[in-house]
């Protein structure tokens, strides 16, 4: 298991949100071990992204943005939902990934019971299902993913062959 080092993420938040398209997110817990695909993600820059938190600037909510990359940075949205956010940027820019999605892969019980779902289609299949699924909180805020911990992010055993579609974000 080839765990992503700072190195990845510390370079154009764009380009790192495409290349994290098919590595596994790992997540470790004393019940067993959760991993799942990534299939799709969403990239934020600074000030030069309207729809990013650090359009406006540093804050005490996207400090992470700013720092180096590799980071987790989970935030509470809507009173009901964890987002999972990896920050990756390179220069003076601030950014972070969204993961959007996960394909999941193995730990599939213990996802299911977290998120007392059986349908696989559902499981993960969006920012607040996956990180419910795989019980990332905001005590996750600002772990360092490239330690190989309690969550990380690694290379596939596999190789899927995948084509990437970009659409616009939604306004």
């Amino acid at each position: 298991m080839e765990i992503l080092d700072r190195a990845f993420y510390e370079r154009e938040t764009i380009s790192v949100a495409k290349e994290l398209l098919g590595k596994h997110l790992v997540r470790r817990t004393r019940k067993g071990d959760m991993t799942g695909r990534i299939v799709e993600v969403e990239a934020y820059r600074g000030s030069d992204d309207p729809a990013s938190h650090a359009y406006h600037g540093k804050t005490d909510r996207n400090y992470l943005m700013f720092g180096r990359g590799g980071y987790a940075c989970v935030y509470f949205i809507y009173s009901n939902h964890y987002c999972f956010n990896i920050t990756a940027r390179v220069g003076d820019n601030p950014g972070a990934v969204l993961i959007r999605a996960l394909e999941p892969i193995a730990g599939i019980e213990l996802m299911q019971a977290n998120r007392h779902v059986t349908d696989l289609k559902s499981l993960t299949n969006g920012p607040g299902k996956l990180t419910k699924a795989m019980n990332i909180t905001s005590k996750h805020n600002g772990l360092d993913l490239t330690k190989g911990e309690e969550l990380f992010l690694c290379e596939p055993i596999e190789n899927h062959r995948f084509e990437i579609v970009s659409t616009k974000r939604m306004e």
